[in-house]
């Protein structure tokens, strides 16, 4: 019988130990492909097994792991989310390829695409600050006029807080639009802003697996950011 390997599409300077760990528990080989596999220290140093590949080309990947399956069973597909949640699509889309339990790539991509999200909220009837979406200074300036000040301005794609502002003034909301569409902000998709409604008070996340909410708590190191659902996908560490 073949080894059975884990597949790591990318990885994390935190949590990709923990993956590994958690595979070599299993009895499973961890093999990580990565666009650039040096910038993640932890697999030369533990001389783990790494695969040079462009991981925004679905073809290459489904190459590679056709190349690792001629050697190994596949026993699972997962990645690590960047500076936005498109990994987790295309871990989606290789499980579907190669018949593994994974996630479903439509949703995700219904949910990390922030403009998309609020467009299915709204029209679930989901009450949700006001929001527009913008395409350069001149959209994002009329955007907070027609809200009104103070505004949250943001990639309308991304994780981790990334190019998230509060803007309480039209010098601030200036100078952050210049961040974001100036070339200072590091876009891997077409720049598009969302200006959204300042609400202040408690923000929760709330975690799903599947058709399953599995938790909820307290957003409690973002005070101004009240929209639960953008930390709607639960990721396992």
């Amino acid at each position: 019988m073949p080894r059975r390997a884990l597949i790591l599409i990318e990885g994390h300077s935190c949590n990709g130990p923990l993956y590994v760990q958690a595979a070599q528990r299993l009895g499973l080989h961890p093999i990580t492909l990565s666009a650039d596999p040096t910038q993640y220290e932890y697999l030369a140093e533990e001389n783990l097994e790494t695969i040079c590949v462009d991981t925004d080309n679905l073809d290459k990947l489904v190459h590679e792991c056709l190349r690792l399956q001629a050697t190994f069973g596949i026993a699972g597909i997962t990645g690590f989310a960047g500076d936005d949640e498109s990994v987790s699509a295309t871990v989606g889309k290789l499980c579907r390829y190669f018949d593994l339990p994974g996630p479903k790539p439509e949703s995700i991509e219904q949910c990390y695409d922030k403009f998309v999200q609020r467009q299915l909220l709204a029209e679930a009837g989901v009450a949700i600050p006001a929001y527009r979406v913008a395409e350069n200074a001149t959209d994002v300036e009329s955007s907070a006029s027609e809200i009104s000040l103070p505004v949250i301005v943001k990639p309308t794609v991304g994780s981790g807080s990334m190019g998230v502002r509060l803007c309480r003034s039209t010098d601030e909301l200036a100078e952050h639009t210049a961040y974001l569409l100036d070339r200072k902000y590091k876009w891997r998709s077409p720049p598009r802003v969302l200006v959204e409604e300042f609400a202040e008070g408690p923000a929760y996340f709330s975690a799903v697996m599947g058709h399953e909410v599995v938790g909820i708590g307290p957003q409690t190191s973002i005070r101004h950011r009240i929209s639960c659902t953008e930390r709607a996908l639960f990721r396992q560490c």
